[in-house]
């Protein structure tokens, strides 16, 4: 027998646990961390960050990797990032992710990046950090990386069943539902007031509405935004659909470059999110604005 094997696909090798961000304190340092992919290609590639989502509550950098996978071997460096969630408040997360976008153009030439080719996709909690680098961009006040003094702003961002808009994240649900959301429990509120400790009862989300916009990508409209796809499930039970519907509306009435997507018969990081034809799609959509233009 006679195997003819065509070499249309790189070799990629993974750079495993960089510690792109040291968060100091003055009782401990703590390292964040950063696995990437990087295709065997001579030429300077675009970049794609991955924020995993959590709940606010984790950030486990390492899966998704079938999304990964495919990216990088359509020719995409591609750096999972672990970032700090709650009990830390926001702009924590923020911070660490544009300390992550700042680390990838720093070191571009270590791992074959082109630096004005970066893009963020994020699930679910990810979603919304994804959203946030791309609605902040250059905005300076989120920026506490030491040793980056480059760029944190992205060329392009998906968010997967994301969340824009903190105040609402059940909108349309039961009301039992809706009652853990106004709980001062609630992931939402503990991102944004941070745990209850000492004199400080903890607060809800509802408490202080413009702060909660302030944490959201949809209290960050104003400027020029890189093209989004928001793409969310139409039974998805934890992360209303509304989410995505009015960030892409909001985005629209701008006149922002954005793209929208309902997946029938998909809810919340549910299997048809890991099928090859969704995983096409986003891949698609990246090579569209990131190597094709």
């Amino acid at each position: 027998m006679t195997l003819t094997i065509a070499t249309d696909r790189p070799r990629i090798d993974e750079v495993g646990e960089v510690i792109y961000r040291q968060v100091k304190r003055i009782d401990a340092v703590r390292g964040l961390r950063m696995t990437l992919l990087v295709p065997r290609t001579a030429n300077p590639k675009p970049a794609i960050l991955y924020v995993p989502g959590g709940g606010f509550t984790t950030a486990a950098h390492r899966k998704f990797i079938e999304m990964r996978l495919a990216l990088a071997q359509a020719g995409f460096v591609v750096a999972a990032a672990e970032y700090r969630v709650v009990p830390d408040v926001f702009p924590a997360p923020l911070e660490d992710g544009k300390a992550a976008v700042g680390y990838l153009r720093t070191h571009s030439n270590d791992y074959g990046i082109d630096r004005e080719r970066i893009g963020v996709i994020g699930d679910s909690a990810g979603g919304w950090l994804a959203q946030m680098l791309a609605m902040t961009g250059d905005f300076a006040g989120f920026d506490r990386a030491d040793g980056h003094d480059t760029s944190s702003s992205v060329q392009a961002a998906v968010s997967l069943y994301g969340i824009s808009d903190l105040r609402n994240i059940g909108a349309g649900f039961s009301d039992e539902i809706g009652e853990v959301h106004a709980s001062t429990a609630s992931t939402e509120a503990l991102l944004v007031h941070g745990v209850a400790f000492g004199d400080f009862p903890g607060a809800t989300i509802g408490s202080d509405r413009a702060k909660a916009l302030a944490a959201s990508p949809l209290g960050h409209l104003e400027g020029t935004k890189p093209p989004l796809l928001l793409m969310h499930g139409r039974d998805d039970d934890l992360v209303s659909p509304l989410q995505s519907q009015q960030m892409a509306t909001a985005l629209c009435e701008r006149g922002a470059a954005v793209d929208y997507v309902v997946v029938d018969g998909a809810g919340h990081g549910d299997d048809p999110w890991f099928q090859p034809a969704l995983i096409d799609h986003v891949v698609t959509w990246f090579v569209d604005k990131l190597i094709t233009r």
